[in-house]
């Protein structure tokens, strides 16, 4: 590489967009991993199914922020998909940590996606980066083996961070523009109990704490994006029907319609919750743009 640049696969998904974005609009040179044919000096095709991915585009890289994997809510929870959720996750990470510690000259960081579903579901009990998996599809068969894939890195010398990414909240993908119809047209309702913590974090935020982690050679290890104050789901349910000016429905959604209506998602992705603290990054001395719910509702509206 003429220059060094910051490597990022999953660039055409929601949060690797926003990063490559805000990374270009700092100046920083970014190299997309693409699963085509390359249309650039900015992109280098990599196969991660199959174990491909040129050397030349990672070698003497200031790091790697690895995003690839299937989106785990977007379609029904069939046996073949759940395949798919980890396929996409173990197989990407393996290959490429496989090629960072064959280089000879190798990016000193590698930051990795990750999930708050490595903690199952923890009640009202608050959980921070120290805390164990839990149980469930989630937890154990997804973000456990995920995260257990990059040891090697790990193990060569290089700084890792696994990204344990909560709710995040944009207009521009993920769970919001789902259900803001919903809630527009005064029918946002709690789900389930509604006792369920949902740990958010916007996407300004969670931009700007991988930009954090890529620069503070301190961080490491599982570090949580999250905001510092998550929520039940029934005051989720009340926040955004205030921020969109509507009213919201007195009577939860029953959980076995909600697992009828999308299955197993139901109850791992919305019926059971996470009370996470971004422990890690709060002791970093990281300032949160968007602390509260409501002010990151507005921004993100």
């Amino acid at each position: 590489m003429d220059d060094m640049a910051i490597i990022v696969t999953g660039s055409s998904g929601l949060l690797g967009s926003a990063l490559v974005k805000a990374l270009r609009a700092d100046g920083v040179r970014v190299v997309r991993l693409v699963r085509r044919a390359p249309q650039g000096a900015d992109e280098s095709f990599w196969n991660p199914a199959k174990g491909l991915i040129d050397p030349a585009a990672l070698e003497g890289a200031e790091a790697v922020v690895h995003l690839a994997g299937a989106g785990i809510g977007d379609r029904r929870w069939s046996d073949d998909f759940k395949r798919e959720v980890v396929r996409s996750r173990v197989e990407g990470t393996r290959t490429l940590v496989k090629a960072l510690t064959e280089l000879s000259a190798g990016p000193p960081a590698l930051l990795s996606g990750s999930a708050i579903g490595f903690y199952g579901d923890t009640g009202d009990r608050e959980v921070d980066e120290t805390s164990p998996p839990g149980s469930g599809f989630l937890a154990q068969d997804v973000v456990v083996p995920w995260e257990a894939e990059t040891a090697p890195a790990e193990e060569a010398g290089i700084r890792v961070a696994r990204l344990r990414t909560g709710l995040v909240l944009s207009r521009d993908g993920g769970m919001l523009p789902r259900i803001l119809p919903v809630f527009k047209l005064g029918l946002g309702a709690p789900l389930g109990s509604g006792e369920q913590y949902w740990s958010w974090i916007s996407i300004d935020d969670w931009v700007r704490a991988v930009q954090r982690v890529l620069k503070d050679p301190e961080i490491s290890g599982p570090v949580n994006l999250t905001a510092p104050g998550p929520v039940t789901n029934a005051e989720f349910t009340r926040v955004l029907g205030e921020a969109v000016h509507r009213p919201t429905m007195p009577l939860a959604v029953p959980g076995f319609v909600l697992r009828t209506a999308i299955g197993g998602f139901a109850e791992e992705g919305v019926l059971t919750g996470q009370r996470v603290v971004p422990r890690r990054l709060l002791e970093a001395g990281h300032a949160f743009r968007h602390m509260g719910l409501n002010e990151a509702l507005a921004a993100v509206l």
